[in-house]
């Protein structure tokens, strides 16, 4: 009985082990966009992919002038496609497409601060490390973003790495 309770046991830490991108995933990114990153997995395949947090830093033009740069708010969803990378289940690749709403401030030269919500289109790719027998992972990933609300066509590139706990 004890023999059997214990490879009940060992098989559930294991299964917990290797099932990391099972269920939900929350952790932190840093860079363009920074915040709070939530992923929810739906199978081995898809995944959909939320970050709230900071827009802007890196960007010092806004619509064809220079501004001073402020951050605001962002929400970025992303639906994803990933995959263990050369059969690896601890590395996964991924690429997605999705949207991405920012309101910030910018200053023009000289002139008055103005206010604006933007809207537009990203895309993602990126390359995700799990590391055995834990539930942490790091990843670093780079995409674009285009405006299609108030300035068509702005471009963005987003870069950004973080470190997310698989629940």
């Amino acid at each position: 009985m004890k023999k059997l309770a214990l490879i009940f046991i060992c098989t559930l830490c294991f299964g917990f082990a290797q099932a990391q991108n099972d269920n939900w995933a929350v952790g932190f990114k840093l860079g363009e966009p920074t915040g709070v990153n939530i992923r929810k997995y739906f199978n081995n395949i898809n995944a959909i992919d939320v970050t709230i947090g900071t827009y802007g830093m890196l960007k010092e033009s806004y619509r064809n002038d220079k501004v001073r740069p402020n951050v605001g708010l962002s929400v970025q969803v992303h639906y994803l496609w990933h995959t263990p990378l050369f059969n690896s289940e601890s590395v996964h690749v991924y690429y997605g497409l999705g949207g991405q709403v920012n309101s910030r401030s910018y200053t023009k030269r000289n002139e008055k601060t103005n206010g604006a919500v933007s809207l537009g289109g990203s895309a993602i790719g990126g390359v995700e490390y799990f590391i055995p027998n834990n539930r942490i992972s790091v990843f670093l990933e780079g995409g674009t973003y285009v405006e299609v609300i108030p300035a068509p066509f702005f471009f963005s590139p987003n870069i950004s790495g973080g470190i997310r706990f698989n629940l």
